[in-house]
């Protein structure tokens, strides 16, 4: 199954100018989706990893299956004023903006083994202030994995010395 077929292309949105690859189309697919998790996991499947960490919103779609397929347990990274208890924040760069991110300042247990799932690489931003949260934290990055990729925008860049994985390039 191509999955790359089932991501619809928004023109326009959220402004201008913006490609936006919607996610949607192949969440609502259910074979299609099971497939994207488990490829999304396979890598993983073989080393130790506590935690998977999911940015708001979409990685919570797909941090949190992939997540239960490793036997792993899930945190939500959220935008700010979100989250009820003590918290870590990060303002990062987004592909037409900024942005803020928290998470709970007990979510990681330091020598935690973590894999960042998310829906899309753009920038890296996003990425990148889940890291910096996470190492803050104490815990060691696994990976990356990531269901699309924009590579024109140059994420990887951003996120060197890290293992990245994405499944659809555009």
């Amino acid at each position: 199954m191509d999955l790359q077929e089932k991501i619809r292309n928004i023109p326009d949105f959220p402004q201008p100018g913006i490609q936006f690859k919607d996610i949607t189309t192949l969440l609502k697919d259910g074979k299609a989706f099971r497939l994207a998790i488990d490829r999304l996991a396979e890598p993983y499947k073989q080393q130790p990893i506590d935690i998977v960490i999911g940015p708001e919103a979409r990685g919570f779609a797909v941090g949190a299956p992939v997540a239960y397929v490793l036997g792993a347990g899930f945190v939500p990274v959220r935008k700010p004023g979100k989250l009820p208890a003590e918290i870590v924040s990060y303002e990062y760069s987004l592909e037409y903006g900024k942005g803020s991110l928290e998470i709970h300042k007990d979510a990681i247990v330091p020598g935690s083994r973590v894999l960042i799932v998310d829906d899309l690489l753009a920038t890296g931003g996003t990425t990148l202030a889940t890291i910096k949260m996470v190492e803050q934290l104490g815990g060691t990055i696994v990976g990356l994995a990531f269901l699309v990729e924009l590579s024109f925008l140059n994420g990887r860049q951003v996120l060197t010395g890290y293992d990245i994985g994405s499944l659809i390039q555009y």
